[in-house]
């Protein structure tokens, strides 16, 4: 019997994904919300379906935001411009239900001074670095998150024939010989308009898109494939499946390869963990793992709600730590502070410069075409100095 593949797959969307769709008007109502108080509380939620869109949650200063005319934007630029599309950017219904925020929630989050900001809800958040590619992300979500950046690039400068904004792609790769990882398949599935010819589609996506992805990572591309395996997709974006904020969590982040704490990033503003949170995890892992503290390492942080400090902080290195777990604890609690408001300082997340729906597709780390602060390896020279006085394991 002849030896099983180690495989690991993961799948992105594009911004034409209709749960995208409604994560990127969130966050744009959260970048006006920022734009006119950066103190602003924003739980922003959107829904969509066959062209319509409902708006709702709660905001501070939503008196003030211009709802329908930022999700009409965000449709635009998307490039749903007509129903058939998949919704209309001018023709669809959009129903706003937002009020402010709930007092209880604030007074616990207010706390005076930046610094002193509580937590704006409970619950536990992880971040994650591995050396298995240069922007230490795991392969499989890397891949799949550049193939629908790519395509949709590609559809919006006019030379992806007969593309839509809905799309989707996946990747597994074949980890059976750690130093030698390979692609085992792809799949991307391409929302059309009629008139597509399905061999010439699948001919385009392989050589024009899955093949360049592909070396462009260093990785072999005699892979097979699969483009819109049900041979037809037409219908897509919010005609064809109704979108809600928040259901890409996976998407996001790791692609699977790390666990997830549950916590959705669109909508929220700073002071809401689920995002700052997770920000701060993937910073923390990152630098930790170019400082050689281990090869992949996975780092959880809880909260508790008007609570600044971190209640938990738990580390997993999967058997590739160079220095014992406690070296490693000691070293967070020396260069890192986890509270928000420290968070929120250190990458500005309040300030108007700051724009969270540049975030809202093809993933929140390891973004290599955005200038992320929580990508920055700015401890790394400070951690390696720290470890140079212990022994490695």
């Amino acid at each position: 019997m002849g030896k099983r593949k180690i495989l690991f797959t993961s799948e992105s969307v594009s911004e034409g994904h209709p749960d995208k769709v409604c994560d990127f008007i969130a966050d744009s109502i959260l970048d006006r919300a920022l734009e006119l108080d950066p103190n602003a509380h924003v739980a922003c939620e959107v829904f969509a379906t066959e062209e319509f869109i409902l708006i709702g949650g709660e905001i501070t200063n939503w008196k003030d935001i211009d709802f329908e005319g930022i999700a009409r934007n965000c449709l635009r630029k998307i490039g749903y411009l007509k129903p058939e599309d998949g919704i209309g950017c001018d023709s669809c219904e959009i129903m706003v239900k937002v009020h402010g925020q709930s007092s209880d929630i604030a007074q616990g989050v207010n706390r005076g001074a930046l610094i002193d900001t509580g937590a704006g809800d409970q619950g536990f958040m992880f971040g994650y670095a591995s050396k298995e590619s240069a922007g230490y992300m795991p392969l499989p979500i890397s891949l799949a998150h550049k193939l629908v950046r790519y395509a949709t690039q590609l559809r919006k400068e006019g030379k992806f024939p007969h593309a839509r904004p809905d799309m989707k792609s996946q990747v597994t790769i074949d980890y059976t010989d750690p130093d030698n990882l390979k692609i085992d398949n792809m799949l991307m599935s391409v929302q059309t308009d009629e008139s597509v010819e399905l061999a010439e589609l699948k001919e385009f996506v392989h050589e024009k898109i899955m093949q360049p992805v592909a070396r462009s990572f260093g990785l072999n591309d005699d892979f097979p494939f699969l483009v819109n395996p049900t041979g037809r997709f037409v219908i897509g974006g919010p005609k064809g499946d109704t979108g809600v904020t928040g259901r890409k969590l996976v998407v996001d982040t790791y692609g699977g390869s790390s666990r997830h704490g549950g916590g959705a990033f669109s909508g929220k503003d700073p002071t809401k963990v689920d995002r700052s949170a997770s920000y701060y995890a993937r910073y923390i892992a990152k630098n930790l793992v170019a400082a050689g503290a281990a090869d992949r390492l996975e780092l959880q942080l809880a909260y508790a709600i008007g609570v600044a400090r971190p209640l938990s902080i738990g580390l997993s290195t999967f058997h590739t730590r160079h220095y014992d777990d406690s070296v490693i604890l000691d070293a967070i609690e020396k260069f890192f502070d986890a509270r928000p408001g420290a968070i929120i300082e250190q990458f500005s997340l309040n300030k108007p410069s700051f724009k969270y729906a540049d975030t809202t597709n093809y993933g929140v780390f390891g973004r290599p075409d955005i200038d992320l602060p929580w990508e920055h390896l700015d401890k790394v020279d400070a951690l390696k100095e720290y470890f140079s006085s212990f022994k490695k394991c």
